[in-house]
């Protein structure tokens, strides 16, 4: 293999590897967004 092709093959295989941890992490580390149980809205309460 010539010393380009290494170069390409290194530097496309870093570009990828940063780019798939960088949306892992978003994952990992995003907020989650507190959603309303819709079950609790259509429940029928009963008051005595």
């Amino acid at each position: 293999m010539s010393t380009e092709g290494l170069s390409m093959m290194l530097v496309t295989e870093i570009i990828v590897t940063l780019i798939t941890a960088y949306f892992f992490f978003k994952i990992l580390f995003t907020k989650k967004i507190q959603e309303t149980d819709s079950y609790t809205e259509n429940d029928d309460e009963i008051v005595q």
